[in-house]
């Protein structure tokens, strides 16, 4: 699993959600994860998650943290499975830092308030996740938190803490794999 921080600015508007949009654009291949800064304007034309279309539920938040993850040869089931592992590592991230969020499923909330977004999907040949973390909240559609709150100021910092232990842990799950024997009955 490569990581990389990117220090630019980036709109996250959904398209970015495709296969090989890391390697196209940051020349990493295969499996990886990046983390960007940037608004996030998803139109419903651009959702994946169909319930928000059906709801009307496009997303917006003037500031966010953003990580997008791509693997090859696996199942959407399977990439459903990392984004939820994704998630708590986030929350326990955040819980080193000293506040306390509460998780549902692929969602984190701080004070019964959403302080992320998360989608996972399978492309033509791999499966992806984009996760989002309000850094300002002001603007959101709905009752938001944000990691201000949380008093996370060193944002790149923070970023790559998720991201290397999301490395760590998607390594020891391979060699986990590795080291077992197969039975047959």
């Amino acid at each position: 699993m490569k990581t990389l921080f990117i220090d630019k600015n980036i709109k996250y508007i959904g398209s970015q959600l495709s296969p090989h949009w890391i390697y196209k654009n940051f020349h990493i291949l295969g499996d990886a994860i990046v983390a960007f800064i940037g608004e996030v304007d998803v139109k419903l034309s651009e959702m994946v998650d169909i319930e928000d279309v059906i709801n009307n539920e496009p997303i917006y938040s003037k500031k966010m943290l953003n990580f997008i993850i791509e693997q090859f040869d696996i199942s959407l089931i399977t990439m459903v499975y990392i984004q939820r592992l994704f998630i708590s590592i986030i929350k326990d991230v955040i819980e080193d830092y000293g506040a306390t969020v509460e998780r549902s499923g692929d969602d984190l909330f701080f004070n019964n308030r959403k302080l992320s977004v998360s989608i996972a999907t399978k492309s033509i040949n791999s499966c992806l996740i984009h996760t989002g973390l309000n850094i300002i909240k002001e603007g959101a559609p709905i009752q938001a938190s944000d990691l201000q709150e949380l008093n996370i100021a060193d944002i790149k910092e923070f970023a790559n803490k998720i991201m290397e232990k999301f490395k760590q842990e998607t390594e020891s799950i391979k060699l986990a794999t590795y080291k077992v024997r197969g039975v047959i009955e």
